[in-house]
C-alpha cells in the first residue's frame, strides 16, 4: 500500500504545508486504491480521475504562487451524492435524477473549497437517502452490507479510497455504516452544519456529518464545515476554532459514562454482546450501566411520524410523477406519511423539545452516554442496510454522536461503540471521544 494513504490528516496538512508532498501525489495515491478496489466495492457514484488530478494541479500551482492557503489546502474529500455540486452530477441514488446536477454548489461545498480542500468525487447513497439498499459492498466482506444511507461515504474510508468523507443522518445513516465498516463516523449537534443545497428528506431530522479514520482526523474536517447559514434557519452560531485542540487535549479529568443496553439489546447477536460486555468490564470504573428512560419508546414512534410525513411532503412530485421508479420501501413510507394527521405531527415536534429538556440533566453528572452503534456486525447479504434502532433517539434529540471502531464481533468484523453528548457541547464531546479511542488502544495492545 502506498504509505501516503496511511498518513493522518494532520500529517498530510503538514507535509503539504512544508512542500514535502504535493496534492497531486496524494490524489494519485488514492486513485491507485480506487483502481484496485472500486470494481468490487462500488462506493463511488461519480469519480473522474482526470478531473481530480486537474484540481490537484491547480491546488499545487496556487500554493507555489505564495498566496495564502486554507487549513485543508490540497486535501481530497469525498462527498455523499445528495450534496449539490455544479461540476459533478447529484443523482441522490435514484434513476429519476440520472445525470442531473444541482444548479449551484451546496453551502458545504463552498466551505470545503474556501478551506482549500478538493472535492474528489461523489459517494454512493441509498435511494433518496432512505432505506432501499445501494450497490455498495462492505470492504471487510463483499457479501455484507456497508450500512446506509451513507454507504459509499463509510466504505471509501474503510478501503482507503479517501482520507475523509461527508455523509448525512436522519435515522442512523452515519453511525451504523461507520460501525459496519470499522471507521469513525460523527454526527454533530443538530444545526451545526448547513444543509443548504443538500437533498432534503426531513427538515427536523436531517444532519450532515463526516467520516474518517480517527477522531482527530474528522475534527480537522468538521471544524471547517460549522458555520451559521441564513439559508438554513436551523443553523446556529457556534465556534469550532478550538475543536482540534480540544480533541488533542481530551477531558480535564477521567470521564464518566452511562451505558445503555436499551430494549434492543435482545436483538444483538451473542458474539457482539460478549464484545460489548467485555468493553463495559474493561472500563468498569468509568461506566455505569442504566436502563433507558421509558419515554424513549415514544421517541421511536414520533421519529417515524416526522420522517414519513416529511418524506411524503418533500417527495410528493416524485410520488405523483415517477412512482414506478421509486422502490417499494419508499412508496410505502410516503403512503404512510400521507396518513399521519397534523395533530400527530405537531405532537411529535412538540415532544422533541420536552424530551430533550428532560434528558439533558444526564450531562450534569456524566461526560457522555454509550450504547452499541449497531445491533452487531454488518448483516450478510445486500438486501437490507441494517437497523437504526440504536440511533434514531439521538437523531430525534439532535445530540452529537460518534461511532468509534473499538470492537470486533463474529469473524473479526468491526463493531462500533456509539458515544452521545450534550447538544452544542461538540468541542468537549470530541475530546472525550478521543480519550476513549486512545484508552481503548491501550487495552487492545
Amino acid at each position: 500500500m502506498n504509505e501516503i494513504v496511511n498518513y493522518s490528516v494532520e500529517e498530510l496538512i503538514n507535509k503539504i504545508s512544508n512542500s514535502q508532498i504535493t496534492s497531486v501525489e496524494i490524489c494519485e495515491a488514492y486513485i491507485e486504491r480506487v483502481n484496485k478496489f472500486e470494481k468490487d466495492i462500488n462506493a463511488w457514484a461519480f469519480f473522474d480521475k482526470e478531473l481530480l488530478l486537474e484540481k490537484a494541479k491547480e491546488s499545487d500551482a496556487y500554493k507555489k504562487s505564495g498566496k495564502p492557503t486554507g487549513p485543508l489546502h490540497g486535501i481530497p474529500v469525498a462527498v455523499k451524492d445528495i450534496v449539490g455540486t455544479l461540476d459533478m452530477p447529484t443523482e441522490c441514488g435514484t434513476p429519476i435524477r440520472k445525470g442531473k446536477s444541482y444548479s449551484q454548489n451546496a453551502e458545504i461545498i463552498d466551505l470545503l473549497t474556501s478551506s482549500g480542500a478538493i472535492v474528489m468525487g461523489k459517494t454512493v447513497t441509498t435511494e433518496l437517502a432512505y432505506l432501499n439498499p445501494s450497490k455498495t459492498k462492505n470492504p471487510h466482506d463483499y457479501s455484507r452490507t456497508p450500512g446506509g444511507s451513507s454507504s459509499g461515504s463509510a466504505a471509501v474510508i474503510a478501503s482507503y479510497m479517501a482520507p475523509l468523507s461527508i455523509g448525512s443522518q436522519t435515522g442512523g445513516s452515519i453511525i451504523r455504516p461507520a460501525s459496519y465498516c470499522g471507521v469513525v463516523g460523527y454526527k454533530p449537534s443538530f444545526g451545526l452544519i448547513s444543509r443548504n443545497g443538500v437533498l432534503k428528506t426531513s427538515e427536523k431530522l436531517d444532519h450532515l456529518g463526516v467520516f474518517g479514520k480517527t477522531v482527530e482526523d474528522i475534527a480537522y474536517l468538521v471544524k471547517e464545515l460549522i458555520k451559521k447559514d441564513s439559508h438554513d434557519p436551523a443553523t446556529v452560531y457556534y465556534s469550532s476554532n478550538n475543536m482540534v485542540d480540544a480533541v488533542k487535549k481530551g477531558p480535564l479529568y477521567e470521564p464518566k459514562f452511562i451505558f445503555y443496553k436499551t430494549e434492543f439489546w435482545k436483538s444483538i447477536d451473542k458474539k457482539s454482546k460478549e464484545a460489548f460486555e467485555y468493553f463495559i468490564k474493561t472500563f468498569k470504573k468509568n461506566i455505569e450501566v442504566h436502563d433507558t428512560p421509558s419515554y424513549f419508546k415514544d421517541i421511536h414512534k414520533y421519529h417515524q411520524i416526522i420522517y414519513e410525513s416529511d418524506l411524503a411532503n418533500n417527495f410528493s412530485d416524485y410520488y405523483k410523477n415517477y412512482k414506478s421508479k421509486l422502490s417499494k420501501i419508499m412508496q410505502n413510507a410516503i403512503a404512510n406519511g400521507r396518513k399521519h394527521s397534523a395533530k400527530e405531527y405537531a405532537e411529535a415536534i412538540d415532544f422533541m423539545k420536552r424530551s430533550y429538556d428532560s434528558y439533558k440533566e444526564v450531562f450534569e453528572d456524566y461526560h457522555g452516554v454509550l450504547s452499541p452503534s449497531s445491533p452487531g456486525v454488518a448483516l450478510k447479504g445486500l438486501k437490507s442496510t441494517g437497523s437504526a434502532d440504536f440511533n434514531k433517539v439521538w437523531s430525534y434529540l439532535g445530540t452529537p454522536c460518534i461511532s468509534l471502531p473499538l470492537l470486533q464481533g463474529e469473524n473479526n468484523l468491526p463493531l462500533g461503540i456509539q458515544v452521545i453528548g450534550e447538544r452544542y457541547d461538540d468541542n468537549r464531546f470530541l475530546g472525550v471521544s478521543s480519550w476513549l479511542e486512545k484508552e481503548s488502544e491501550k487495552f487492545n495492545e
